[in-house]
């Protein structure tokens, strides 16, 4: 059964955030991150991150893997911010219309930097992704079962 500490869940939700993807080797109770590779093709993988590569294959049972959340995902946090905190009708409708548009999440963040809810977003955001590391720690052991 897989179990992470409140400390251990910020460092993986924040390493997600950033774009990496991350691996919890069970054994050692560590957090390994890399870049995730659909955000970083022409990235060369340092040693230390060829070698956590190595002992995944080597030990697939002994690492969990935590993902960023998909783009629809993200898209439907992005609108659920809209509708529970924007008040401002006007700043609601060019969010609404940033997340309509290709590109969607860069057009939310561009309308959203330059306005007075940019700390909520961050926070808000982040708390998502609190509750997603442990949706994944949910699944994990559900599926270990």
């Amino acid at each position: 059964m897989l179990s992470l500490t409140e400390k251990e869940v910020d460092a993986i939700a924040t390493q997600l955030l950033k774009g990496m993807i991350c691996f919890y080797q069970i054994d050692k109770k560590k957090v390994h991150q890399m870049p995730d590779d659909e955000d970083y093709f022409n990235y060369d993988l340092t040693p230390d991150e060829e070698d956590t590569l190595d002992e995944i294959d080597e030990d697939p049972d002994n690492f969990a893997e935590f993902t960023k959340m998909e783009p629809s995902q993200e898209h439907q946090m992005m609108q659920d911010f809209i509708d529970r905190k924007v008040k401002e009708k006007s700043l609601a409708e060019d969010l609404v219309n940033a997340l309509s548009k290709p590109k969607a999440a860069t057009g939310f963040k561009f309308v959203i930097d330059g306005s007075k809810y940019k700390s909520e977003w961050i926070e808000y955001r982040k708390d998502k992704y609190l509750d997603w590391v442990k949706e994944q720690v949910d699944a994990f052991n559900y599926a270990e079962e």
